[in-house]
């Protein structure tokens, strides 16, 4: 029953038990009580209920109204501040993330102004605004870091953490893979809790778990900066999962044994040129279909 009803029953002195419980639990009960306990005092012997109902209603509305001509303003003032604060903790706590697709590389500047390389299919992850407290990077796939002089901080990779003492290094993450290479200055590897350091031309690799012992490194930046990718005996399907990578194509082996090592390179930007590269030293045959290429044993 609805608030007006059960008022105008009970001025009619017509409420039954359970109405008269709905009426007392109104939430201003006891000011119609009063209200009622006033009128009654002026109240000619016979007069219209309904008049009387309007009465009170009216008399409560303006009782009940309280002066809050401050509340507005407050309640503005309160929501920009509230927008304000969103705005300020949401600019200092995300997270720049640069991300490449297949056949795609760039290069950008960490706050330090350290230049960092990424590969085809990777992602960079650091905030701008926490570097000072903060100094690490979050890196999924391969980048090659040119490190301004003076500055420090952390790579955090799934496989292991590289801590940089001021250097130029190159990190790759993939499937089972995690290597990383210095060319200059000094660069730290934590693998399992234990930190290795590298000096310039000392690599870390790490394949299927297993640890891979390399030897020296010449050059003086990874080969990918060139639009080449360098091998020399790995598993052959590292070689595949990077020539998918760098041509964004799809590829089937047919009587190849993946684990087979492999020593050559291919190029990035020419297909044929780089079909032959990765075929001709293993005697394979290949076929292409639009973005499906089929590798098979001669």
């Amino acid at each position: 029953m609805d608030r007006e009803t059960l008022i105008i029953k009970w001025l009619n002195n017509d409420l039954n038990n359970q109405e008269l419980q709905a009426f007392k639990n109104l939430e201003d009960y006891d000011d119609l009580v009063k209200l009622n306990n006033n009128l009654q005092a002026f109240k000619a012997p016979k007069y219209e209920t309904s008049k009387e109902l309007e009465s009170v209603l009216a008399t409560i509305k303006n009782k009940k109204q309280p002066k809050t001509y401050w509340v507005k303003p407050f309640m503005r003032v309160a929501a920009i501040l509230a927008i304000c604060f969103g705005l300020y903790y949401y600019t200092t706590t995300i997270d720049t993330t640069i991300t490449t697709d297949m056949a795609q590389k760039t290069t950008v500047n960490l706050p330090d102004a350290t230049s960092v390389s990424l590969n085809a299919k990777s992602v960079l992850i650091f905030n701008k605004n926490s570097w000072k407290n903060n100094r690490e990077v979050e890196l999924q796939g391969e980048a090659f870091f040119k490190v301004a002089k003076g500055s420090s901080f952390n790579v955090i990779t799934e496989t292991g953490t590289v801590t940089v003492y001021g250097t130029q290094f190159n990190v790759k993450q993939r499937d089972n893979y995690f290597e990383v290479i210095c060319y200059e200055g000094l660069v730290g590897v934590t693998f399992n809790s234990l930190e290795t350091k590298l000096n310039p031309g000392d690599s870390f690799l790490i394949i299927d778990g297993k640890t891979i012992a390399k030897e020296k490194e010449n050059s003086l930046t990874p080969s990918w900066l060139n639009n080449e990718s360098h091998f020399k005996s790995l598993p052959y399907k590292q070689v595949i999962a990077e020539f998918e990578r760098q041509y964004n194509v799809d590829i089937t082996l047919i009587g190849v044994d993946s684990n087979e090592l492999f020593t050559g390179n291919f190029t990035h930007n020419n297909i044929e040129v780089a079909l032959k590269s990765i075929t001709l030293p293993l005697h394979l045959t290949y076929s292409q279909s639009n973005d499906t290429i089929i590798l098979k044993r001669e």
